[in-house]
């Protein structure tokens, strides 16, 4: 079943060009995106056009100044478009939030030089990102990476492995985390690694519950050369420029995530009024009412959440806490809101013939990805009791 559009989600924008920015997103979005989702995802295909389509279109580089050919949208204005996206494919939601998150370090630590040399092309369309920070053996525990990148002359030279990399062996860039120094936060670095370097390659992708069309693969690192002036920031800084970009990046997900919940809402609102049982539609039974005005009622306060922290960094003002809680809040929202999708269709949303059940299994995903839900409650709680 193909869904007709519903529609759209009624936003308070800041302004008449966000409007616009929408009213262009959703038609990107009902002409290039939705429409292939299902027949790619069943084929495990990556749209690498999609995004040049979108880049094109300026949509990666939507949160960055216009001075480095950026949008220089404020996030609260980004993370809604991201939400439109990812409702007509997560694959290309979650994408451009890596992408966006791949470009934070050198946007938000590196030099004046470097910005202008290399920020351009990294926004400009053609190339996309990825952001190397997990290892194998170091996911929720990222300050204890072994990925070492050791000085040689005016050369970094870089030895490990990284994990769950979206975009992994597909990106024309990578923003690694490696440990320059001694074990612990304070020891690691970030380097700008760029795609072909030698010694630089990607396993084959994981094979995944769900999210098919988006590769994620290890990267391995075999004595890659990086030039000196590819380090962002200062020797040591890199965990403060991972932490700083994963506050961002969890408003990504946590975006993406009510993108999907949406998806997942307005699938099960179209087949309740259709599907017809003991004579009438069985949107008219007050059980499955119920069902569907729960589900609008988290995806409307998931909303609210991370546009109030969007508001919060566009302000200049601290939004760790917050970003924690909008994660946590809206993915544990797709999740529900997905689930319960399935249980609306019955039968049928247990089949590859309605896409609930892929909504199902891509909202899995965003409870784990950029830190789990649990550090998500680790982090909240800490802030509430400062320590």
């Amino acid at each position: 079943m193909t869904a007709g559009r519903p529609e759209p989600v009624d936003r308070q924008l800041p302004s008449d060009e966000a409007r616009e920015l929408l009213a262009l997103t959703r038609d990107l979005v009902d002409r290039e995106v939705r429409p292939r989702s299902a027949e790619d995802e069943a084929a495990a295909r990556f749209p690498r056009e999609v995004f040049r389509t979108l880049g094109r279109a300026g949509l990666l580089s939507l949160p960055y100044g216009e001075e480095y050919g950026g949008g220089d949208q404020p996030y609260e204005v980004y993370l809604q478009v991201l939400e439109e996206l990812a409702n007509g494919w997560l694959a290309v939601g979650l994408g451009v939030s890596v992408h966006t998150l791949s470009c934070h370090a050198l946007a938000g630590f590196g030099s004046e030089e470097q910005k202008r040399r290399w920020l351009p092309g990294m926004l400009g369309g053609e190339q996309l990102g990825a952001y190397c920070l997990s290892e194998p053996q170091s996911g929720s525990d990222a300050a204890s990476l072994r990925t070492r990148a050791d000085l040689d002359g005016e050369q970094y030279v870089v030895s490990g492995t990284k994990a769950w990399i979206t975009h992994g062996g597909r990106a024309d860039f990578y923003s690694t985390m490696a440990r320059t120094g001694d074990e612990g936060a304070c020891g690691i670095s970030c380097l700008l690694v760029p795609a072909g370097s030698e010694g630089l390659s990607a396993a084959p992708p994981e094979r995944k519950m769900g999210m098919w069309s988006s590769p994620t693969a290890q990267m391995h690192f075999d004595g890659v050369r990086v030039d000196r002036e590819r380090l962002v920031g200062s020797e040591g800084q890199g965990f403060q420029i991972a932490l700083a970009a994963l506050d961002s990046g969890r408003l990504g997900i946590a975006a993406c995530a009510i993108g999907v919940a949406q998806a997942a809402l307005d699938l099960a609102v179209e087949y309740a009024g259709t599907r017809q049982q003991f004579g009438r539609p069985i949107a008219d039974f007050q059980g499955l009412s119920f069902l569907l005005a729960d589900m609008a009622t988290q995806i409307e306060a998931g909303r609210a959440l991370y546009l109030a922290a969007a508001r919060r960094r566009d302000a200049g003002r601290a939004f760790t806490k917050e970003a924690a809680m909008a994660k946590l809040f809206c993915t544990d929202t797709a999740m529900r809101v997905a689930t319960d999708a399935v249980q609306v269709l019955g039968g049928s949303g247990y089949t590859r013939d309605y896409p609930a059940e892929r909504f199902m299994r891509e909202a899995k995903v965003l409870q784990i990805v950029e830190g789990t839900n649990q550090i998500q409650r680790l982090v909240i709680g800490r802030h509430l009791t400062g320590r």
